[in-house]
């Protein structure tokens, strides 16, 4: 932008209320911000993907959810809000800086917490959320599809052994008991084993043993949670998360596609603006 003449400091110098949004991979400082780089780089550079993935494996790509959307793009939405209210105070915009390197930083804020608190491990597969725990992991089925276990709590561990069929929590003493986590892995790995997902997802329906089918794409299109949230919306042939968060007084409109009705859904925002 100031390539272009359309740097912070000109556009803020015509208006000095404007909020001056600019996002990048490794920020405006240090000894990286001109180097290339791409989504896996960015937690790789934070720790947080070597903290990702199994113990005997090289760290899998988290897809481009922690760098560009969860380190980028929802950072620097937050910063534009911050700065808009702050503004409404000070009557001053602000150049909003975010690298993708910093919120990622942010947003592993637990894990730094518990490793401060000496209940993380740099080791991989070894902790309470990185499927070190027999009892928050991904299981195989007989169908070779996948179950996810997320029973942290107590309630929900002793939901989760009712319904593999493994027997009274008293079995398992303490489920916090790190010397008996590989038999507890093995027993729940074997009753994983014995039936197919889809199955066992009846099986732990209405349920609070937090166990869930590992899902496709199309298959979470057609989820009876999904359709009844209208979590998925079709837009001129393809299928697409609705817009969300979701608000009463003010409610999201989906986008119209080429050959549907744009004049509705023009009038509607025209009325909504007009009402206020």
């Amino acid at each position: 932008m100031e390539r272009l003449g359309l740097g912070p400091d000109v556009c803020t110098g015509r208006n000095p209320r404007l909020v001056y949004a600019r996002m990048t991979g490794w920020g405006r400082q240090g000894p990286l911000a001109v180097a290339a780089g791409h989504d896996l780089n960015y937690p790789a550079l934070t720790g947080v993907l070597h903290a990702i993935g199994p113990e005997d494996a090289p760290s899998p790509p988290p897809l481009t959810l922690v760098g560009d959307y969860g380190g980028g793009s929802m950072f620097l939405v937050t910063g534009i809000l911050a700065a808009l209210w702050e503004r409404e105070r000070s009557g001053r915009g602000q150049v909003v800086d975010v690298a993708m390197v910093d919120g990622i930083g942010v947003l592993s804020q637990k894990v730094w917490a518990m490793r401060g608190a000496g209940t993380w491990s740099e080791e991989r597969h070894a902790n309470l959320l990185d499927g070190g725990a027999p009892f928050y992991d991904t299981y195989a089925c007989a169908d070779g599809r996948y179950m996810a276990v997320a029973a942290i709590e107590r309630q929900f561990f002793t939901e989760l052994l009712k319904g593999l069929g493994l027997g009274a929590p008293s079995d398992f003493d303490d489920q916090y008991d790190r010397s008996a986590w590989p038999r507890l892995r093995e027993s729940i790995r074997r009753a994983s084993a014995s039936r197919t997902r889809d199955e066992w997802a009846q099986a732990f329906d209405g349920t609070d043993a937090c166990v869930t089918p590992v899902l496709t794409l199309t298959e979470a299109l057609s989820h009876p949670h999904a359709v009844a949230r209208g979590a998925f919306v079709t837009i001129d042939g393809l299928d697409q998360p609705a817009p969300a968060p979701r608000f009463d007084r003010t409610p999201l409109l989906v986008p119209a596609g080429p050959g549907q009705d744009d004049d509705v859904g023009i009038q509607v925002m025209l009325r909504r603006w007009h009402d206020g």
